[in-house]
């Protein structure tokens, strides 16, 4: 959701993010970006209205200070980001809005309560009553719950601007006002449940925008998850010390254990194991490393201890640069979310207009003040958005519980309405269109002794080979044979001898397209065992109902172009192999640019930025921590039906959504004429609103029969 603005100019010496809480819309932005454009020594600003932060580009001579101060002359509030306080402030923003929404919520159902004996036909000093008590418990309440809203009026109104909270706060004030007049005057009516309702639904859409923002950043944390900590370091003399990972410099050496994870990019310089490196290439068969070969960041060591020159400090390792893609991708605000932006930038000064308008005409038309004013509030109270504001938000909830049936999680507010649009799939291949899980074939050729053997060999390893060998054994009932010793070497397999002759698994002589184990009796090759990965149930029926909904699919994988291709080759699709994670994101990037919506389907780490970049992405529940929290879905179950499914789902939502919009506007049209004619008092404008709000609700429930 960042959208850039850039003029020719020099190129920038710094860029700094400021986290501005403020901005709700594309009215904000725009504000944001193109006030910062007229700072000089400022040469872009580039809004992410997810984070609510927005990247500068400036000179180096120009300091947090003036730039902090350049934003909030523009009319926000502004802090230079750092992440623990950011976090910090981000929870504690999320949890006055869940104890602002309790209190909303609590006092109107008991202010309703109250008024159902008043709309009964309560009199006199019983309808008084009822009144005050309703003035005890929703002022109070309207005042703590409001706050939200009348803190960002207040500040919109100081900078000489509007916002969609102004007629909110204007209207709840006015509101809350007349009801406490008509209390004390002993009128027939009062509204302190008009302004309760308002604040209620309002704060609704507040809350569940709140919390879809603080998953934002998930995906990033989880990555920084994988990285160490630190190394130990050679010392010259030989002995050892502890550095943190920011502080290690090229030309250090690090000591890395087995089971330890590495912290720097480097060269191995002495020492020869296996290296899990799935989060860079996405491929599970580990990858051996011997002096000379180079190791990443974040990549685990599996076999034996080796010592790594590093070559590149933290910040410029390869998760560095994953991270930083993520955080970079640029994902674009949906078409439905901009219609409302921008409804929203001329609802204030068109509610302003009608409403200061009606209490002009009746006062020139000869009525007094109260009567004039009474009809203004009502104008204001049943021109409230809430119908057009829920037109999307309950239609997403609805549709959300509906893929949850179905196993499908939804992460971001807007993704349904980007899914709905995608006109193109990307498939990673390993544990996407594949279950990551490497099956053994070739042991039929074996007899039962010898398989017997294979399996307790197997049993020696934890490398992935040997475990899908073992697990394929077990599961036919095999017990392991007795071995004498055993002994397992890092880059070469496992020996052992039964009954006095040598046993082994080990990699083959001959090099083989795909994974392969050579199970060896007194050196010589006895049988090949060769290793695939399944394709998922129903991935063939899945790509075809895509193609049927219009997305033609490709596969961008990190795997050799000899086990890509059968895969591609079964499902009908083109393949991009060998891809790095920049290769993914690229590939995302130039597809976007040609115009192309894209689903992306993937599970890895180096999976990450590519979910980031596209337009809209899924990932498996057996996707790695990355993977799952910078996907927009994530589907559970091996079975890939669950991708048609959550289109046809998506476009249905967006079908009823434009319904939605087409009912609120119609309500509208209807309603605000006769609040202006003055056939409508408060009371009946905030149940008509409410009648409103019902509607769109209800024709969002049918999204639960989508089949």
């Amino acid at each position: 959701m960042n959208r850039a603005v850039a003029l020719a100019a020099p190129v920038a010496a710094a860029e700094t993010r400021f986290a501005v809480p403020g901005m709700h819309c594309a009215g904000c932005m725009a504000k944001v970006e193109h006030g910062l454009m007229a700072v000089p020594g400022i040469h872009a600003a580039r809004v992410n209205l997810t984070s609510r932060q927005v990247a500068i580009a400036h000179d180096a001579g120009l300091g947090d200070a003036e730039i902090g101060e350049a934003i909030r002359e523009i009319g926000f509030d502004a802090t230079p980001v750092r992440e623990d306080r950011i976090d910090a402030a981000d929870a504690a923003d999320t949890r006055e809005l869940v104890r602002a929404l309790a209190v909303a919520g609590f006092a109107a159902m008991n202010v309703m309560l109250l008024s159902v004996s008043i709309w009964s036909g309560a009199e006199g000093a019983t309808r008084a009553l009822f009144h005050w008590l309703s003035s005890l418990i929703a002022l109070p309440a309207i005042a703590y719950a409001g706050r939200p809203f009348f803190r960002s009026a207040w500040r919109a109104l100081r900078h000489g601007r509007t916002n969609m909270d102004v007629p909110i706060a204007i209207g709840v004030t006015i509101t809350a006002a007349i009801s406490l007049y008509e209390t004390v005057i002993g009128g027939a009516h009062a509204w302190f449940e008009s302004a309760l309702m308002l604040l209620f639904f309002l704060l609704v859409g507040r809350t569940l925008d709140a919390l879809m923002r603080r998953r934002v950043g998930d995906g990033v944390a989880a990555l920084a998850r994988q990285s160490a900590a630190g190394a130990h370091v050679l010392e010259a003399d030989g002995g050892s010390r502890w550095v943190e990972a920011g502080e290690l410099k090229p030309g250090m050496r690090m000591q890395v254990a087995a089971g330890e994870r590495l912290a720097a990019d480097g060269h191995v310089l002495t020492g020869s194991s296996m290296i899990d490196a799935s989060l860079l290439t996405g491929e599970s068969a580990p990858v051996p490393v011997a002096p000379g070969g180079e190791v990443h960041a974040g990549t685990l060591n599996l076999a034996t201890p080796i010592v790594v020159e590093v070559i590149a400090t933290s910040d410029r390792s390869a998760l560095a640069e994953i991270s930083r893609l993520m955080q970079a991708a640029d994902q674009s605000r949906s078409r439905y979310v901009r219609i409302a932006d921008r409804a929203a930038r001329l609802y204030a000064p068109v509610v302003h207009a009608l409403a200061l308008a009606s209490f002009a005409g009746w006062m020139i038309a000869g009525s007094d003040w109260h009567q004039a004013l009474l009809i203004g509030v009502a104008v204001l109270i049943i021109t409230c958005p809430c119908a057009l504001g829920l037109a999307v938000p309950v239609a997403h909830v609805v549709a959300t519980g509906a893929l949850m049936r179905r196993g499908v999680l939804v992460k971001q507010d807007s993704a349904i309405e980007r899914l709905a649009d995608a006109d193109r799939v990307a498939f990673d291949k390993t544990g996407t269109l594949t279950l990551g899980r490497p099956v053994a074939r070739g042991l039929e050729a074996l007899g039962e002794e010898d398989r017997r053997v294979v399996l307790a060999l197997a049993s020696v390893s934890r490398h992935s080979l040997s475990v899908a060998i073992r697990k394929t054994l077990e599961a036919r009932g095999l017990r392991p044979a007795a071995l004498q010793s055993f002994e397992e070497q890092a880059g070469r397999g496992v020996a052992g001898f039964h009954h006095c002759c040598e046993v082994a698994l080990e990699r083959p002589v001959k090099a083989h397209d795909t994974p392969a184990v050579a199970f060896m009796r007194e050196g010589r090759q006895v049988a090949l065992i060769t290793f695939a990965d399944t394709l998922r149930p129903d991935a063939r029926e899945a790509v075809d109902a895509l193609a049927d909904l219009g997305l033609c699919g490709t596969i961008v994988s990190g795997d050799s172009r000899a086990a890509v291709r059968p895969i591609a080759a079964a499902l009908g699709m083109t393949a991009q192999t060998g891809a790095r994670p920049e290769d993914k994101h690229a590939a995302l990037q130039r597809l976007r640019h040609t115009g192309s919506h894209v689903l992306m389907v993937g599970d890895g780490i180096n999976d990450g930025p590519a979910l980031a970049a596209a337009h809209v992405s899924m990932a498996p529940g057996s996707a790695s921590d990355v993977g799952q929290n910078t996907a927009d879905f994530v589907f559970l179950g091996d079975s890939l039906d669950a991708l048609p499914f959550t289109v046809r789902t998506a476009r249905a939502t967006m079908r009823v959504v434009r319904q939605n919009f087409a009912l609120a506007i119609g309500y509208n049209a209807l309603a605000i004429p006769l609040a202006i004619a003055g056939y409508v008092t408060p009371l009946v404008a905030a149940v008509a609103m409410s009648l409103s709000s019902l509607i769109v609700v209800a024709n969002s429930l049918r999204l639960r029969m989508v089949k």
